[in-house]
């Protein structure tokens, strides 16, 4: 089921099926998230929920073995559409039985959208029902289509930084997992140009970063979209290699993959949050489409 809430610059339209964004539109009636053409890459946005990345083929809780893989199973779940009027959605998933095969602790996951201006802002408050500590990570995979319009090409559009960075690189080649291995991805630069061939070995996964924005721009009229990602630990930019980029992921990221070679107990998980019995943690993502 899909729910839509609109105002005078953006209409919003979010599945339950894993409480996702599936479209964004202008005034113009213009769409702006990747259209998740599944031959290319199913997604539209999908919220990575408890872990983000890669966590290998399994992990261990208590002597108990859970399937692992990538990007936790919250956006392949059906969310309870609580809300969906005025500039606001909001969506609930609760663990159950199934999530008690992939995740064995009890807990809400509440996500609310609002719409403020030109701006999607993205709130995921987490929850821990359980009695016991509850290890979990977080982070967000927006895609956005690329070119705005017919006019352009990919040369036409730069990453861009609010601020000069010397961002590191974490290395999770050739398998997604941490390597243990980093270095700088460029040193003083606050520009990425786009070329069909930057995600020729998949993703770079930024630390490190000062911007309060990251965003993709479109050089010649300056028009753009960009995440707000200060606060965030981790920054990822990704694409599917297709001949001509068809979309750009600015991907905020709270938590990190496994590690290769690591402890696959989850408790281990260097990157996790850690919830105790009652506690709460909201993250929010805001995005602003300035096109």
């Amino acid at each position: 089921m899909q729910a839509a809430i609109h105002n005078e610059f953006l209409t919003l339209t979010v599945d339950t099926h894993g409480a996702e964004a599936v479209s964004v539109k202008n005034k113009a009636g213009e769409e702006m998230l990747w259209s998740g053409d599944p031959a290319v890459w199913s997604g539209h946005a999908p919220i990575l929920f408890p872990w983000a990345g890669n966590y290998g083929d399994a992990f261990t809780y208590k002597g108990k073995t859970y399937p692992g893989g990538r990007h936790g199973f919250a956006r392949h779940m059906e969310h309870t559409l609580l809300q969906a009027q005025g500039d606001t959605i909001k969506l609930e998933l609760r663990s159950s039985a199934e999530t008690a095969k992939r995740y064995p602790f009890d807990f809400v996951m509440t996500t609310v959208y609002q719409l403020v201006g030109q701006q999607v802002q993205l709130h995921v408050t987490v929850e821990n029902k359980s009695e016991e500590a509850m290890p979990f990570g977080l982070g967000f995979h927006p895609g956005f289509a690329i070119p705005f319009d017919d006019a352009h090409t990919t040369q036409d559009y730069e990453f861009r930084f609010d601020k000069v960075e010397s961002p590191i690189c974490i290395d999770t080649m050739p398998n997604g997992l941490v390597s243990g291995k980093c270095g700088f991805f460029g040193t003083n630069i606050q520009k990425i140009q786009l070329t069909d061939e930057l995600f020729a070995n998949d993703s770079f996964c930024l630390t490190g970063l000062n911007s309060n924005t990251l965003g993709i721009y479109e050089k010649d009229t300056g028009r753009y979209i960009n995440c707000e990602i200060s606060g965030y630990p981790y920054t990822l930019l990704w694409s599917a290699l297709t001949p001509k980029v068809q979309f750009v992921c600015i991907e905020p990221w709270r938590t990190l993959p496994g590690a290769e070679g690591g402890s696959a107990e989850l408790s281990a998980h260097p990157a996790a949050k850690i919830l105790q019995p009652g506690e709460s943690d909201t993250t929010t993502l805001k995005i602003n489409f300035a096109r």
